[in-house]
């Protein structure tokens, strides 16, 4: 009897971890990056199962349903070719409130695709048709980034101030709407670094900081991303 309740109770115990784990679909491409690294920060983390999809097949899987299955979705790519299905499947997840967290070079993509910068929050202009140059945001690589909580969040709960060698987007476009996370003064930067944004039912995270290994491996970029999982999934 008493191995039969033990057996019940290891059931009742796995199905409720199971149930608690956060489903990430994990999108990368259009830019390089440290592969091993980068899915080994994914892999360690506790409660998270990530299944990773690479451009274009992520946007014809999300076009297809697939994002449907996950709690949250990552974007570590920087993508450009969009079609009208693709587009329409991204707004479909807006209107029903599917959260997204960008990373990084995310902040790129789209540059032809105007309602990006509406869900993101911000946009880094790249040379283009009709782009004059003041407009066009830069980048630097191999600083360091000092970083101030600029609002206390579930996201950014438990840091004082935050320290990354690193690479600075600076003249990038930053929505009024959003809500400042993580600020920096360095000169070649934006002045804000992370921030959340909200787009029809969605809440949307944008991160920076994020350009190699040297980041990955740190331990506040770890529980930073960590913690705007979390608080994505409750969303």
């Amino acid at each position: 009897m008493q191995k039969l309740l033990l057996l019940i109770a290891l059931c009742v115990f796995s199905l409720s971890v199971k149930a608690e784990t956060i489903k990430v679909m994990l999108v990368t491409g259009g830019h390089s990056f440290d592969t091993l690294q980068f899915f080994q920060l994914f892999d360690e983390f506790d409660g998270i199962e990530y299944e990773h999809f690479a451009q274009p097949e992520a946007n014809r899987q999300i076009a297809l349903g697939k994002a449907d299955e996950f709690d949250v979705l990552v974007f570590y790519d920087m993508w450009q070719n969009i079609s009208l299905e693709e587009r329409t499947a991204y707004l479909r997840l807006a209107q029903e409130g599917k959260p997204f967290l960008f990373l990084h070079h995310a902040l790129v993509s789209y540059q032809a695709w105007p309602e990006f910068e509406s869900i993101i929050g911000g946009k880094y202009v790249q040379e283009g048709k009709n782009v004059e140059k003041d407009m066009l945001s830069t980048y630097e690589h191999d600083v360091w980034v000092y970083c101030r909580i600029e609002n206390y969040t579930p996201v950014t709960n438990g840091f004082r101030e935050l320290r990354f060698f690193d690479e600075v987007y600076g003249n990038v476009q930053i929505s009024d709407k959003v809500k400042p996370l993580l600020s920096t003064t360095h000169p070649n930067s934006m002045p804000y670094v992370a921030w959340e944004n909200h787009f029809r039912n969605s809440t949307v995270l944008y991160i920076q900081p994020g350009h190699d290994k040297r980041t990955y491996v740190e331990k506040d970029y770890r529980k930073l991303l960590f913690q705007a999982i979390h608080y994505l999934a409750k969303k």
